[in-house]
């Protein structure tokens, strides 16, 4: 058979091997045109997940900056009520 010695094939990894065969033949059973439109809607659909995933980041982003900012307005609220309280070393001067 000459695939075996198909340098593509023998990088030395074998797994990477055989799905590097697989991802090849699956393109290899349908006519060229049809391998080119399937290809075509692959590099499509993993553009809009890879876009989706990007957006989906920007939003998490953004959510933790506005988190940070309640946070911080939440704590200065909170402090403006409430004295500050007492540090722990400053009730157990006289000791026990």
């Amino acid at each position: 058979m000459n695939d075996t010695k198909d340098p593509r094939y023998n990088t030395g990894d074998t797994l990477r091997d055989a799905f590097r065969f697989l991802a090849d033949a699956k393109f290899a059973i349908f006519p060229r045109d049809m391998a080119h439109q399937i290809g075509e809607f692959e590099k499509n659909f993993w553009g809009s997940v890879r876009w989706l995933a990007d957006r989906s980041i920007e939003c998490i982003d953004d959510a933790l900056a506005g988190g940070d900012r309640l946070r911080e307005e939440w704590q200065r609220s909170r402090g403006a009520r409430q004295p500050p309280a007492a540090s722990p070393s400053e009730g157990t001067a006289g000791g026990i």
